[in-house]
């Protein structure tokens, strides 16, 4: 199955990853789980479920025994001939999970650009040097999420 246009959801992922998936489930095993088995972080984790990340050999391998699957099936469909295809889809996006943290940025961005330089100086954010965490929070009026990007800050270079 290829990739479709639409943010990918385990009906639109090739065929490896959907597969990943229903082992996952078929296990009762979470992210974390699975991370903690691989030594990643759990949201890279699940991005590599999605094909947005790429697994080396030895993850693979490692994935693969954690999930029982056959780790030759594994390698045929993510191996060294495979590269992640990176990015949400449509803009704006249709799930509501995502369009809310797309909403986030579009309501606070100018702000968090303007604190950036304010704390850091004339640069950005790296996202292919970002570790990125969610946790639950309780409170007495209903569970809150809580999202961390510790991303390295990138300069811009003066010529």
């Amino acid at each position: 199955m290829s990739q479709s246009a639409n943010a990918p959801t385990t009906t639109t992922l090739p065929a490896i990853n959907s597969l990943l998936f229903e082992v996952k489930a078929r296990k009762g095993l979470t992210f974390d789980e699975i991370a903690k088995a691989l030594g990643k972080g759990e949201v890279w984790v699940a991005a590599a479920f999605y094909g947005q990340a790429k697994f080396t050999p030895e993850e693979l391998k490692k994935v693969s025994e954690v999930l029982d699957i056959d780790v030759g099936l594994v390698r045929a469909g993510l191996g060294d001939h495979w590269w992640p295809q990176k990015g949400l889809g449509p803009i704006p996006p249709t799930d509501p999970v995502i369009y809310r943290l797309y909403e986030g940025v579009l309501v606070y961005g100018y702000a968090i650009k303007a604190i950036i330089h304010e704390k850091l100086g004339d640069g950005i954010m790296s996202m292919g040097d970002c570790k990125i965490n969610v946790e639950k929070k309780a409170d007495p009026k209903g569970d809150r999420v809580l999202l961390t990007f510790d991303g390295k800050f990138l300069p811009y270079a003066k010529w």
